[in-house]
């Protein structure tokens, strides 16, 4: 399928500031590297780390477009050296290094997930960040197996909702932490078993109470500082301990006595600098035990609101106003 257009409307700040920065710009249309496929983009999800990277606070790997957005749904229209043919018009969503708040974009073909009937190109672009880290983090990490009881702190947030929708098709029990009543209700609506505000209560008597005093298996924990210690509280014997990020800062005091009287495993992991092979062999699983249930329709993402390119910037307030639920998503112009 031949590409006609040049050139494509980007979010590609010149420099770190707030979301004022986010105007829309002219970029040429990127070329497809050997492995590699253009899509044209429909929809891109808005996730924390695009936030940061605005701030000058999280730059791009080495080699990754300097233009925002780490996933999108579209359609395949060129392919790059060795790319089999029967790739070529068909509907993926995507998960990228960056790139994706744009018209168009290039994605490993081993990084792109066939979007079913049952997704509509909003949801398709709103599931890969999430999905991929959870999936990740809470069942290759965190081991988190059928029964089990876990915690996810940021309960409505992209992650939460994943985490939430991913525990009910394998039989977790999941308990959550959020910032107001209503999102706990939110919460609740979505799956949760317990949603936690964690600025009424204190989620590890919240966690204790549920749990009759026994913990829980498996910690998802996107704040670290001083929530970490609190979470090894909430950890049963033989817990799993998993950070994917540290909003309350980078530095933590355990006792070391603590983790090994109860047997605890504490790990972690970033996605966004793994290499493209750790990342197909991801998708690869994740095609083989997960996507079958988005194929039934049986998983899709929270969206809590979409805006168009252009409008990028208010996409960024709201998610750093914090009242969101679920998942931000772009449409690009035209889709």
């Amino acid at each position: 399928m031949t590409v006609r257009a040049q050139t494509m409307q980007a979010i590609d700040p010149d420099r770190a500031g707030g979301p004022e920065v986010l105007g829309a710009v002219e970029r040429p249309v990127p070329e497809p590297g050997p492995g590699e496929v253009l899509i044209k983009v429909a929809a891109a999800g808005v996730n924390r780390p695009d936030v940061l990277q605005r701030m000058g606070h999280y730059p791009p790997p080495e080699g990754a477009p300097s233009i925002l957005g780490l996933e999108v749904a579209g359609r395949i229209v060129a392919l790059g050296e060795g790319v089999d043919a029967a790739f070529d018009g068909q509907r993926v969503c995507a998960l990228l290094g960056g790139g994706g708040y744009a018209e168009y974009a290039v994605a490993p073909t081993g990084q792109c997930l066939p979007l079913p009937d049952a997704l509509s190109d909003i949801e398709g672009a709103a599931m890969p960040e999430t999905l991929f880290t959870v999936w990740h983090n809470l069942f290759q990490r965190g081991y988190a197996k059928d029964g089990e009881t876990v915690l996810v702190h940021g309960g409505t947030s992209g992650i939460g909702t994943m985490a939430i929708a991913l525990g009910r098709l394998f039989n977790l029990t999941v308990l959550v932490t959020c910032g107001s009543d209503a999102k706990c209700e939110a919460a609740e609506a979505l799956g949760a078993a317990r949603a936690i505000n964690y600025k009424e209560a204190d989620f590890v008597e919240g966690v204790r109470d549920f749990t009759d005093g026994a913990g829980v298996a498996v910690v998802l924990d996107m704040v670290g500082g001083d929530y970490v210690p609190r979470n090894l509280q909430c950890l049963a014997e033989d817990g799993r301990h998993v950070s994917i990020a540290f909003q309350r800062g980078v530095s933590a005091e355990i006792s070391i006595v603590e983790i090994m009287r109860r047997r605890l495993v504490l790990t972690g992991s970033t996605l966004r600098a793994r290499d493209a092979e750790f990342k197909s062999l991801l998708a690869d699983e994740i095609a083989r035990t997960v996507w079958l249930a988005a194929e039934q329709g049986r998983l899709k993402p929270a969206i809590d609101t979409t805006f168009p390119l252009a409008e990028a910037a208010d996409a960024h307030r709201r998610m750093e106003a914090g009242e969101h639920v679920g998942k931000i998503v772009l449409e690009m112009p035209g889709s």
